[in-house]
């Protein structure tokens, strides 16, 4: 405390700041808590050690087992016989049989175990896993967006440019120290990071590489529903050899019509009903291995020795390469572990995982593998063939039921991928359903349902035999596990900051073995494995013209948004022509910047405005979920004592797991946080200056921070963008009575704000939660005696000498009042929602290519795609749609 007294008075006489100062307490914005510590908000993903209750861990457990272990589970069904049919041509020696299952045991720990459940798992974003979701994870991290519309408040840094120049020195050196006690991981992120951000090439590469495995898992999700229910239906054969290939074939077609018409029902319920079949499934396959094992050759458990590897290559040097695209089949399905995390958590992946799966599985690959020691020719049915005869139809329905489930994982993994994309602004418009109100993560999208259905149709009515589909599986598996391994290098670089030998083990060893992998279904390619290639190519465009031309919108406006003075000025000099309308008219716009440029041709064609216009942005962060008190960001067009043009900007911010509000909730949460904005405002309006003024998180000014930066440099004025959320308020009000060592323990990397009184008395703003809580509105404190509302914010000299030098009088808190009322009353007299509906096309002296891209593929998905009213549930008897033009 000593380091903050000050000279107050004349005379020189110097007096402790310890009747009026308060101890320093650092504000966290609840996004910035997101974004540097798990904990989501509803979200079940990813929860503190200790902190996730067993019964609700054990209930996931159960879960997870029906969603996301079925296409692992069922993979049993193929692996030996795409191994050896696509391979060696049939079990060339009986040796060859320990290499395959030495081979499966070693990929399935490798893959599955060592790099998706514990290392994968732990980069999530937040409580959800996948490609996209690393591509967030980095995103947060370094500024690798392609769309430029990041914002101050994103980033939660300091925005003031004027300050002590003691205070400044001070900050410097300890900033040198700190850059010279650095790591050396350290300082290497802060490469990757600068690596990242400056080179545009390595930017659109990333982004190219997550929509790459996003194309493939949307592949998967077509081909693995179609290879798994074929296979099983398969094994009918046995008892009835007089059905023909194209009886299968439509039965299995009957079947997975039957599996997507229930989707809509959502994952939770799905999870419940699958979950006990998959359960039995996985006991039944395990003893099954048990018998085979103690039956005919229990010594193939000397497969554990990876020298029988070597020896397998050594002895089939090509035919055993090949072979490997048989072999990778083992592992499918671990890409949904990691996608559908949002689902779940990393605990109950784990215990699920460890006590069901693995000793199931592995039991059987080895059962089967002893079978064929004996019984070698039996290779093309070895699952159906091993089973004891008195089992077969239990195995039999079993089996349909467990393939249609495994097809539930990959299923789930696309809805939860395309959601991310979307968000992200990658994908187009389609609509979401949230299945569960419990768990925010469970999806259902029904148009890309439909596409899946329709898709894994065609694909088995078209190939009809496993041994196709299974080669073209494999290479949306390899693809995919290889473009997670180059993120999560990146991750363990720039958000780890992992030891770099570390870092390269887990790059060599991951790379170069599923490059072998992948190497040897490309060799292939022909015989099925073009197929997901060719639908993730024509993902790959849709979503990259859909991507390049939401940029170049985005700067188009960018470079074209009118500045807030500009606006007064149009309205202002149309003069009588413009038209008061009564209501509140919201304007959504994609920009948060700026005002968008079909505000001005609205203003010129229709020369009326509402009497309440605030233009709305609906943003998506890259993070799964933003708290509500941090949703809104105001900023008042023109001056605060403007009463005839009453214009807001306001950014909504949304995680890409939060769920978009019916129209009447959001601008019913929207109106309840300007009310609190016009408070905040006016009060920080008086502090120092009408224009050197900060708002409150859901005021807070937004890119046009700059502004008032500028503005307040003049008056001597700090802006912070960090700010207590008001649920956080109270426990602001009791951290003043604390000891200032809490500051500490909550450091953010933040420069110290001091206490208000000595902030003020420096000339610079406060914070109206440092002045009162929001329970304390100003009628609650209007209508009591001044010394008593004093008391009632604190030490009664401490607040008449701040509301002395705040110049606050009752009769300011009554305007700010009637202000208030004013909104409600235009409330009450109708809402418009205006929506800016541009045309994008090519500039006329464009490239053909450009033309193609914009006049006529983005057109044709635009007009096929969810409108924005849709998306954002707006009523039609409310809807204005304003039409634009832009040249690209």
């Amino acid at each position: 405390m000593a380091e903050q007294r000050e000279q107050l008075g004349g005379g020189g006489d110097e007096q402790e700041m310890v009747a009026v100062e308060m101890p320093v307490v650092m504000r966290q914005d609840s996004l910035f808590r997101d974004a540097s510590r798990a904990g989501g908000h509803g979200h079940h993903g990813m929860q503190q050690p200790g902190m996730e209750h067993w019964g609700k861990t054990l209930r996931l457990a159960f879960q997870c087992v029906g969603v996301l272990y079925g296409d692992i589970g069922t993979s049993p069904l193929y692996v030996y016989s795409s191994t050896f049919t696509s391979g060696t041509g049939g079990v060339g020696h009986t040796d060859d049989l320990l290499g395959v299952l030495s081979l499966i045991i070693y990929s399935f720990i490798l893959f599955t175990m060592v790099k998706y459940v514990y290392i994968a798992l732990r980069a999530n974003d937040d409580g959800d896993g996948g490609t996209f979701a690393l591509y967030s994870l980095i995103s947060r991290h370094a500024k690798v967006s392609l769309v430029p519309n990041q914002q101050a408040e994103d980033e939660l840094r300091v925005v003031g440019e004027e300050e002590d120049p003691k205070r400044s020195l001070s900050r410097r050196r300890r900033g040198l120290a700190t850059l010279q006690l650095a790591s050396p991981a350290a300082m290497r992120a802060q490469r990757v990071k600068e690596l990242l951000e400056t080179s545009k090439p390595v930017r659109v590469s990333l982004f190219l590489l997550t929509i790459l495995a996003t194309a493939m898992v949307i592949s998967d999700a077509c081909l693995t529903p179609a290879i798994s229910v074929l296979s099983a239906v398969g094994g009918l054969k046995e008892k009835a050899p007089h059905l023909t290939t194209d009886q299968i074939v439509w039965m299995t077609v009957a079947i997975l019509i039957g599996l997507f018409a229930v989707q809509r029902f959502g994952t939770d319920k799905v999870g419940y009903i699958f979950a006990p079949i998959i359960i039995l499934w996985l006991l039944l396959i395990g003893a099954v291995g048990v018998y085979n094992l103690l039956k005919h050759d229990i010594s193939v458990l000397r497969a554990f020795n990876p020298k029988y590897i070597y020896d397998y290559f050594h002895r089939n040097n090509k035919s055993a390469w090949v072979s490997l695209g048989g072999v990778l089949l083992c592992f499918t399905g671990t890409e949904a572990l990691f996608a559908d995390l949002g689902y779940f958590s990393i605990r109950s992946i784990q215990l699920s995982f460890a006590f069901f799966l693995v000793p199931s599985v592995l039991l059987c690959y080895a059962g089967q593998a002893a079978f064929l020691r004996k019984y070698p020719e039996e290779v093309a049915n070895t699952f159906y063939r091993s089973t004891p005869e008195i089992l077969f139809w239990p195995t039999f329905v079993l089996a349909i039921l467990a393939s249609i489930i495994g097809s539930q994982a990959m299923i789930s993994c696309a809805f939860a991928t395309i959601s991310h994309s979307q968000a992200l602004g990658c994908f187009p418009r389609v609509k979401i359903l949230h299945t569960s109100k419990q768990y925010q993560g469970q999806l259902y999208i029904p148009e890309v349902n439909l596409f899946l259905a329709f898709a894994a149709c065609v694909v088995t009515v078209a190939f009809k035999t496993t041994v196709v589909i299974g080669e073209a599986h494999g290479i949306c598996v390899v693809l995919v596990m290889l473009i997670t391994t180059l993120l999560l290098t990146v991750v363990m670089l720039l958000v780890w900051k992992v030891n770099l030998v570390w870092v390269a083990v887990f790059f060599s060893v991951f790379a170069a073995s599923e490059s072998v992998y992948l190497s040897s279904v490309l060799y292939k390619f022909l015989h099925g494995g073009y197929i997901p290639v060719v639908i993730s190519a024509a993902l790959m465009a849709v979503m990259t013209v859909w991507h390049y031309v939401h940029v170049k919108r985005y700067e188009y406006e960018l470079e074209r948004a009118v500045s807030p003075d500009r606006v007064v000025e149009i309205l202002d000099g149309a003069g009588d022509r413009l038209r008061r309308v009564p209501g509140v008219g919201l304007f959504y716009t994609e920009l948060v910047q700026g005002i968008p440029p079909v505000f001005p041709h609205l203003i010129d064609k229709i020369p009326s405005i509402h009497a309440v216009l605030l233009f709305v942005s609906v943003k998506h962060l890259p993070v799964p979920h933003v708290d509500v008190s941090e949703r809104f960001l105001f900023r008042q067009v023109g001056a605060c004592s403007d009463r005839e043009h009453r214009m807001y900007r306001c950014v909504a911010r949304y995680g890409y797991r939060d769920p978009l509000e019916e129209a009447r909730d959001f601008v019913a949460s929207l109106v309840e946080r300007l009310q609190y904005y016009i408070r905040d405002v006016n009060l920080y309006g008086v502090a120092v200056d009408v224009d050197a003024r900060v708002s409150y998180p859901s005021s807070r000014c937004d890119s046009m921070a700059a502004t008032s930066t500028r503005r307040a440099s003049n008056h001597n004025v700090i802006l912070f963008s960090a700010s207590a959320s008001y649920s956080e308020s109270l426990a602001l009000a009791r951290a003043r009575s604390t000891s200032s060592g809490a500051t500490g323990r909550m450091n953010m990397n933040m420069p110290s704000s001091g206490s208000y009184t000595e902030r003020q008395l420096l000339g610079r703003s406060i914070y109206a939660e440092e002045m009162m809580t929001p329970a304390e509105s100003f009628s609650e404190l209007s209508g009591r005696h001044p010394l008593a509302a004093a008391a009632a914010m604190g030490s009664v000299n401490s607040c008449q000498q701040l509301f002395q030098a705040a110049k606050m009088s009752l009769e300011e808190m009554a305007k700010i009042q009637e202000e208030q009322r004013f909104i409600e009353r235009e409330m009450e007299k109708g809402v418009v929602y205006i929506m800016g509906e541009s045309e994008v096309v090519a500039r006329p002296h464009s490239s053909l290519l450009k033309k193609i891209i914009v006049n006529y593929a983005y057109a044709f998905l635009r007009k096929n795609c969810r409108q924005g009213e849709k998306m954002l549930a707006i009523p039609r008897s409310q809807l204005l749609k304003v039409g634009m033009s832009y040249e690209i």
